[in-house]
Order: structure tokens, then C-alpha cells, then sequence
């Protein structure tokens, strides 16, 4: 907890629910506890909570943006592979309880479960009744992914335009297929080939396969001539 506290920079109140905040399904299955006893349904609350503040940055940031640029930046900013580069950066990932199995497996550094326990912890703070103090810091971490994905829209968003470029020449969509993975199961290299036409038109990789597929469309862009 102190570790927690240190990390976000909000004292605890509620232990309890700090400790169901970081708990992988893995270890109350492992241990016969019950099903409320992990972050799941914590999960369920600090989506809601991250997606509110979110909105809140974004609508305060970019005042002359439509309802629909907002939504496209947002989606990108409270995806698993933001949350899981934040959780990494601030160590939250190290503080996960996972079953001995999942531990040695390197479960922790997986992508879905550090955004997950990200999000869970967010909930926490919220049943805490922390979320005036959880703004500052969500504003702290989540700028710098903000402005990125708004200087770097293309590069972020290149699933959607290649998709739209496909269905104004032939109304069809990009077909995605997994080439190989490749690593130990926490740290995975996803490779994906994307075809139009029956043609393949570009390869990518990533740490997931939705990262792999979003690189491998926006280099299919750039051949394709749709974006620079």
C-alpha cells in the first residue's frame, strides 16, 4: 500500500480495496477465494472513471475539436497499450498479485493484465472518494500520450484510414492475417500481414496483435500513397 500511495501520490484510506485492486483472477482461483475477491468488477468502475476524466482533459485541451476527434483521441489514449506502457513507467506492474504459476509465467508484464490493474485501481480510488485527487495525477501521466497520438494522429488511427481508402476504391475491408509469435508469453512479438485485393500490401509487428495490425496498416498507407 505504501508503495501505491508513493506511486500515485494519494493516501489510502480503504486497504482492502487496493489489495482486490491488484489482485489477478489467477491468485483467488489459485487460493479458492471468492470471485469479488480480484480487480475485475474494480476494473469495471475505474474504466468509467478513466474514460470521464479523459474526456474531461480532452474537452479542456481542445476546445475547437468535434465530439468525434475527441472520441477517436480518447479510444486511443484509454486502450491496453497506453495503460500498459503507463503501468510499466510508474511500476505498478510490479505490485500485481498473481499465482505462483502466472508469476513465473511473467504475467505481470503482460499487456492486458497492467492495464487492467491500472484501471482497477483507479476504481479503488474512486470507492475511496479520491477522484478530486486522482484529476492532477491522470492529467500528470496521461499529457505527454495526448499529445502524441494528437501530433501523430495518422500513425495511431491507420487501421481506420486504411479501412476507409479500401472501401472507397472496392467497398471491401483490409484483411489482417497472424504471420508468427514469437517469445515467452510475457513478452511476446505479434507479426501480421495485411491484404487488399488478395494482395498482401505491408507486414508489422508489435507487442500485441492489435498493435502488430495497427503498424502493418500504416505502412500499408504509405505504400498505398494515402498518407505520407
Amino acid at each position: 500500500m505504501k508503495a501505491l500511495e508513493k506511486i500515485f501520490g494519494i493516501r489510502i484510506g480503504k486497504a482492502d480495496l487496493f489489495k482486490r485492486a491488484l489482485t489477478h483472477p489467477s491468485f483467488t482461483k489459485e487460493k479458492e477465494l471468492p470471485y469479488n475477491e480480484n480487480y475485475e468488477r474494480l476494473e469495471f468502475l475505474g474504466d468509467a472513471v478513466l474514460k470521464l476524466v479523459a474526456s474531461q482533459i480532452l474537452f479542456e485541451k481542445y476546445p475547437d475539436y468535434t465530439e468525434g476527434s475527441l472520441s477517436k483521441i480518447r479510444s486511443i489514449i484509454v486502450s491496453d497499450s497506453t495503460l500498459a506502457k503507463i503501468s510499466r513507467e510508474i511500476g505498478l506492474c510490479d505490485l500485481i498479485i498473481l499465482s505462483k504459476h502466472e508469476a513465473k509465467q511473467g504475467y505481470a508484464e503482460i499487456e492486458s493484465v497492467c492495464a487492467c490493474a491500472f484501471e482497477a485501481v483507479l476504481g479503488a480510488y474512486y470507492l475511496d472518494g479520491k477522484l478530486k485527487k486522482l484529476i492532477p495525477f491522470l492529467q500528470n501521466v496521461l499529457m505527454q500520450y495526448i499529445e502524441e497520438v494528437d501530433d501523430n494522429f495518422e500513425k495511431f488511427n491507420a487501421k481506420a484510414i486504411l479501412q476507409e481508402y479500401t472501401q472507397s476504391v472496392d467497398k471491401k475491408t483490409p484483411v489482417y492475417n497472424l504471420l508468427s509469435e514469437t517469445g515467452p508469453a510475457h513478452k511476446k512479438i505479434f507479426t501480421v500481414e495485411v491484404s487488399h485485393q488478395g494482395k498482401v500490401v505491408a507486414k508489422g509487428s508489435g507487442k500485441s496483435k492489435k498493435d502488430a495490425e495497427q503498424h502493418a496498416a500504416y505502412e500499408a498507407c504509405k505504400v498505398l500513397g494515402v498518407i505520407k
